[in-house]
């Protein structure tokens, strides 16, 4: 066979194949096929977002809805309302629940995005990205944790083991950094970047390196990776959305290759999700800059509101505004800011919500278009 596959999903698999993959496995006409066109359409929407003036506007949009349904993969759900609240507040500390635990993901993407600004992938990235995600403080698991991965649902099967990552003295660590000489390492290991993320991110899950937090940080590596290799200035791809749209693909695609050595199926499954995300993503930025114009043209036409550009600006870095986002950045004073604001609500721009005694500013369509 091409690929060793896992003979017993009950035992360790200390002998998950390293890397590289030989070619005979992705050298294939169908997926050197949608290869093409996974890489076109995440062409377009790089093209599409350097062209806009102010990144801000979609990085905080695009990053939430992508932390969330990335969480949403392991059964960590919040509300659009709870988590738009929540990252208004700006004060992480106060937060509790799923919208934490978003708000973490997103946080560890921000700051893994920055990391590898300067740095190329390493242990402590991985470490680092698993400690802001699952809020523990250890690294690398130890051999006595008796990891393994159960089956799901309600038949016979649930609750067995599905598969057994690595496990024993210094197997983890030294399948982690085979993987990290494979994806840094483009002399070496000459791979197309698409497939290389792929190909990386199932042996990222396979190696299962922490005691939690391991599809999370894996998925937050698939966006850093295209960042890191220049087909992304910034980390907007939302690819979890056809993750989560295609969940059994997706973890039926992982077993294939563990149990049958099917590659082909996987990479064919990850490449699609760059494609239909990619135009995801395009779609939704385009609608986003369209309802941004429309709603300044409106507020500029009245001519009664200072610095219009400043306000609008304001109303789609984030869906829910509150005045202090205006005082504190020295764009108007309280007062004006109230309202200018409940202009906007007559205009129908903006809904005024009261949680708890605080008044929030929704903006309509930026919230419609996420959530579509």
């Amino acid at each position: 066979m091409s690929y060793k596959i896992n003979p017993d999903r009950n035992k360790p698999w200390n002998d998950l194949p390293d890397l590289p993959i030989t070619s005979i496995l992705y050298e294939d006409i169908d997926i050197y096929k949608q290869l093409g066109n996974s890489k076109a359409a995440l062409g377009r929407l790089q093209g599409r977002s350097i062209a806009i003036p102010n990144q801000g506007m979609l990085i905080n949009s695009i990053s939430l809805q992508e932390a969330k349904a990335s969480s949403a993969i392991e059964n960590i759900f919040t509300t659009d309302d709870e988590l738009y609240r929540a990252y208004s507040e700006n004060e992480q500390s106060s937060v509790q629940g799923a919208a934490k635990e978003v708000l973490n993901y997103r946080k560890a993407l921000w700051i893994g995005y920055e990391h590898l600004k300067r740095e190329s992938f390493d242990e402590g990235y991985f470490v680092k990205m698993y400690q802001i995600i699952s809020q523990f403080s250890d690294g690398i698991r130890t051999p006595i944790a008796q990891i393994y991965i159960k089956e799901g649902g309600t038949g016979p099967n649930a609750g067995k083991p599905f598969y057994t990552p690595p496990r024993g003295s210094n197997i983890v660590e030294t399948k982690l950094a085979n993987l990290i000489d494979f994806l840094n390492d483009d002399k070496k290991h000459p791979v197309d970047p698409l497939l290389k993320m792929a190909i990386g991110h199932f042996q990222f899950e396979a190696i299962h390196p922490f005691r939690d937090g391991n599809g999370r940080t894996g998925r937050i590596f698939n966006i850093h990776y295209l960042t890191k290799k220049g087909l992304l200035d910034y980390p907007i791809l939302y690819l979890s959305r056809y993750i989560i749209d295609n969940k059994e693909d997706y973890y039926a695609g992982l077993a294939g290759i563990t149990q049958r050595g099917s590659w082909k199926s996987w990479l064919l499954y990850m490449l699609k999700a760059v494609e239909m995300t990619s135009n995801l993503t395009y779609n939704k930025i385009t609608d986003i800059i369209a309802a941004k114009e429309a709603i300044l043209a409106a507020v500029i036409e009245r001519g009664d509101i200072l610095r219009p550009e400043k306000l609008v600006e304001a109303l789609f870095s984030q869906p829910f505004t509150k005045i202090k986002h205006f005082t504190s950045a020295g764009v108007y004073a309280e007062n004006t800011a109230r309202k200018y604001l409940e202009i906007l609500i007559e205009m129908g721009v903006l809904e005024k919500r009261i949680v708890q005694g605080n008044s929030y500013y929704l903006n309509l369509e930026l919230y419609r278009i996420l959530s579509e």
